[in-house]
């Protein structure tokens, strides 16, 4: 692994601070601000919720946007498949800068200590000054890759091997501790220095690494694409268990962890591809319950309050709340689309994306629709691929079971303006990406 690590002087980064401070500017938040919400990923903001009745504004970038954005201060931070790390001011969506990396940023910003941390598809983790986009440090990984099999979802041929074209998200750095921690495509769990960027531990797993680590107590917790969920020391990278998903090994359609896990009350909650999603007790790695979702992959992160986890699955596009405790529905719904998009809690309603281009909030006691808004992609181009019963016509999208075929369907599918990113809620305004390459203020 090689790493560049800068003449680093705690003493400059101060005086940036302070010169900042001097100019009257209030720009970063004084906590850390990351994926979820925090190192826990629990899903819930402290704000009204939104009725996203009005646009505040919206900022258009060059590329499709699956990154989740992160508000610090005045500053909104999301990443674009056009290379680039956006800071968006939050007052109108004016660029206050850009930071261009050599591939897509697929992964969510975190914010702390004066600096913006993210993942890019070129294998880097960056860490820029948050307030001007000037690189502090940045650290090489062994690269970039999506999870890859023979014959992936039945494609043909099935003796070639292939790279799975929904394997899209990137894992975000997590903030906990005085180190920065994130998983990668050459099967590696890491730990950096905060500060400098020098590397603390490193673990090894079976398989890429694209879900976000939680980190909780001391222990840091995260999925593989080997079918396992880890729990790690999170000071010194020692395995403290490890539990196994389902398996498939013939179209390895069902297998593999992309959700981020969540940790609440001694629970960690996180969905899989094999069509469960599972409770483990946070201590012992030993199973709790699991709910059968019927085949539907689980790629969103839960969102957790009050003793019920909310989450989408993608096929069967139910959208759930079941009680932590024991695994009981406390209600599902059925979405019109696929959901990838990990929801988020404010007030009394529960907030996701879906491929569709639509962003819904739904009622947390009741799972009833109390508002939706629609992307600008979705408005272009729904008649092309939307049924009359408000479905996607999965028939228009996907030409043929070749992986171009999919690849075309994929970018049919995002044409719509579909809603990957998670919302993000702060001020009773949410924040949120979509496909059609727009980052989106909605009040």
């Amino acid at each position: 692994m090689e790493q560049r690590l800068p003449v680093d002087c705690r003493m400059a980064r101060m005086l940036k601070v302070v010169f900042l401070v001097a100019l009257g500017t209030r720009l970063l938040a004084a906590d850390p601000v990351m994926f979820r919400g925090g190192p826990a990923h629990l899903g819930v903001y402290e704000s009204a919720a939104p009725t996203l009745s009005v646009l505040k504004w919206k900022f258009k970038t060059e590329g499709r946007i699956v990154s989740t954005p992160v508000v610090s201060g005045d500053l909104v931070y999301i990443g674009s498949a056009d290379h680039r790390l956006y800071a968006v001011r939050v007052a109108d969506g004016t660029l206050a800068w850009a930071f261009k990396s050599d591939q897509g940023v697929n992964s969510s910003p975190a914010v702390g200590n004066g600096l913006v941390y993210f993942s890019s598809l070129d294998g880097y983790l960056y860490a820029l000054n948050a307030v001007t986009g000037a690189v502090d440090w940045k650290f090489q990984t062994g690269g970039e890759r999506r999870f890859s099999a023979p014959g992936i979802h039945g494609i043909v041929p099935a003796s070639e091997v292939m790279p799975d074209p929904f394997d899209v998200f990137l894992s975000s750095p997590v903030l906990a501790d005085g180190l920065v921690m994130f998983g990668s495509g050459d099967h590696h769990v890491y730990a950096l220095d905060a500060a400098t960027g020098a590397l603390h531990w490193t673990f090894p797993t079976g398989d890429v690494v694209h879900a976000t680590p939680a980190v909780v107590d001391g222990v840091l917790y995260v999925g593989s694409w080997d079918r396992n969920l880890y729990a790690l020391d999170a000071r010194t990278g020692s395995l403290i268990w490890k539990f196994q998903t389902g398996d498939d090994q013939k179209l390895h359609n069902q297998i593999g962890i992309a959700s981020s896990a969540v940790v609440v009350d001694g629970v960690v909650l996180f969905g899989c591809r094999d069509g469960h999603f599972y409770a483990l007790d946070a201590r012992t790695g030993q199973l709790k319950w699991r709910e059968d979702n019927k085949g539907g992959w689980v790629i969103a992160s839960p969102a957790v309050r009050d003793g019920v986890v909310y989450f989408p699955t993608s096929d069967g596009t139910q959208f759930k709340a079941l009680a932590i405790a024991t695994g009981a529905v406390v209600w599902r719904t059925v979405d019109k689309a696929v959901a990838f998009s990990s929801p988020a809690i404010a007030g009394n309603a529960v907030f996701f994306g879906s491929h569709d281009g639509w962003l819904r909030a739904l009622d947390v006691t009741s799972g009833r629709l109390r508002a939706e808004f629609q992307t600008d992609g979705s408005k272009e181009n729904a008649s092309k691929y939307i049924a009359t019963d408000g479905t996607i016509n999965m028939k228009a999208i996907y030409p043929d079971n070749t992986l171009d075929g999919i690849i075309l369907g994929l970018d049919r599918m995002y044409s719509l303006g579909s809603v990957l990113s998670s919302p993000v809620i702060v001020g009773g305004t949410v924040y949120f990406g979509s496909t059609d390459g727009y980052l989106y203020a909605v009040g």
